[in-house]
């Protein structure tokens, strides 16, 4: 049997068992509630057995997240026990989070250090990364607040007991929160989950490292750059647990808390996708305005990048055509060779919105109340922490588990999020996209650089805009 014919039985099947369970739920018709599970196993097989050519990571996550709910609502006395794959997923993310914040932070900050030599432009675009990264955040935060979407899936969980223990909040004073920001050993920041501690430690770090004298600073560099590499492998390595991780996880919830958490990820779903509107129409497109960019061609001009980081849940996949994108507008490519990059680790404007409303989630879920006081920490923590890692499709999860750990939260609704996450991850990808293209050209625009009306060449590999003469 062909692939395609396969595809075309598991989706007859599906719409089959999605029909019977319909009607037998509503009272339509009388069957044992046998018939319509052994319906829903029938379509899950055949949806499997049409998905086993493919190799793609997305499609297996979709897959056991399916697998772990039915599992969980038809045997939960089986489901339950499948918290050990979630666990045993949730430690080896875990163990990446250290040695990858470090490693992107230093060489993201010491990296660049011949922020010197570009000048005020570096000031300006990091000023800029800075600044608009802020209102990403506090949007997410706004959106999460406003929405709740997390709210009542406490109301759910079992007995007291049954779920994971929380560490009780205790009253801390402005010098001890001050205190904790800094790091007293890095091992111990480390083996604690410490993640701004050890933030604190990898800036000082890299302004360390970039004043040091060549010799030491390029062989340290390099070590940085490569353990920065290992890791994101690493996360890629790991990533490949994800579908026995996120199964386990959702068998475990449904088979315990039944299928209201559901609801609440498709309320989370629903609100980054309306944050992400707002935030494009609320600051990107007046930032867009303010610069004097001209519209339709900047629009044109970013559909195809925007688009393949949808479609890969990578923002390095449209890196190449983004940057030839906006030197096709008229940024000069010095601007954009050093802007789009730099923009790699600092301006991630859909990954902090979505961090920001997404630990918030976290909290919710969990019926931990937090203060305005505790979220602006959380978004500290955040914005610092969400920095270089656009390179690999859902890293951003490790960033959103140091970050709910270093609160005392816990860690099972995060699996209520990566059930998700595919959905989210393209367009949280495609802003950053979106982000960094329009960030290069507002730099140009503000270095009195970008060139209007400008007619891109044949070849944009051999002719800089700003040496191109300017059209009518």
């Amino acid at each position: 049997m062909k692939f395609s014919r396969l595809s075309g039985l598991a989706i007859t099947l599906i719409l089959v068992a999605l029909v019977l369970t319909m009607l037998v739920a509503y009272g339509f018709i009388s069957l044992p509630s046998a018939v319509p599970a052994t319906a829903r196993w029938l379509a899950l097989a055949a949806l499997g057995m049409a998905l086993a050519p493919r190799r793609s990571l997305t499609l297996w996550i979709v897959l056991s997240m399916l697998v772990g709910i039915e599992l969980g609502y038809d045997a939960p006395g089986v489901a339950v026990p499948l918290k050990v794959l979630s666990d045993a997923f949730l430690r080896l993310v875990k163990t990446i989070i250290a040695p990858l914040v470090f490693a992107t932070l230093v060489v993201g900050i010491a990296g660049h250090a011949n922020l010197k030599q570009v000048g005020r432009m570096g000031i300006k675009a990091l000023v800029y990364f800075e600044v608009v990264t802020t209102f990403a955040l506090f949007i997410g935060l706004a959106a999460i607040n406003l929405t709740k979407a997390g709210v009542g899936v406490a109301k759910v969980l079992p007995a007291a007991g049954e779920t994971e223990a929380l560490q009780p909040a205790t009253h801390q004073t402005a010098a001890d929160i001050i205190l904790h920001i800094f790091p007293e050993n890095i091992a111990k920041s480390v083996a604690e989950g410490q993640v701004l501690q050890v933030v604190i430690f990898a800036i000082i770090f890299a302004i360390g490292l970039a004043l040091s004298p060549e010799p030491a600073r390029g062989r340290m560099l390099r070590f940085c750059e490569s353990l920065s590499e290992v890791m994101f492998k690493f996360t890629n390595v790991v990533m490949y647990f994800a579908p026995l991780g996120v199964g386990g996880a959702l068998a475990y919830t449904v088979g315990k808390m039944g299928l209201a958490p559901l609801k609440n990820a498709a309320y989370l779903l629903f609100t980054l996708y309306g944050a992400l509107v707002a935030f494009i129409l609320l600051v990107l497109l007046p930032v867009l305005l303010l610069a004097r960019l001209p519209l339709r061609r900047f629009v044109a001009a970013v559909a195809e990048p925007v688009s393949i980081a949808f479609a890969t849940t990578s923002s390095e996949a449209a890196l190449p055509r983004a940057m030839e994108a906006m030197e096709g507008i008229g940024v000069p490519r010095r601007i954009v060779a050093f802007v789009m990059p730099t923009g790699y680790s600092f301006n991630l404007d859909g990954t902090t919105l979505y961090l920001s409303l997404a630990a918030v989630f976290v909290a919710q879920a969990a019926g931990v109340p937090l203060s305005f006081g505790d979220q602006l920490l959380m978004v500290f923590t955040l914005m610092l922490t969400s920095k270089g890692v656009a390179g690999v499709p859902r890293a951003s999860l490790v960033i959103l588990l140091a970050t709910v750990a270093s609160f005392n939260l816990p860690a099972w609704p995060v699996f209520i999020i990566l059930g998700i996450d595919a959905l989210m991850d393209m367009a949280r990808t495609a802003v950053n996209v979106l982000g960094n293209c329009l960030a290069s050209a507002v730099v140009a625009r503000w270095e009195g650089e970008f060139v209007d009306n400008y007619v891109a060449p044949p070849d944009l590999l051999t002719v800089e805009p700003a040496a191109v003469s300017h059209h009518a």
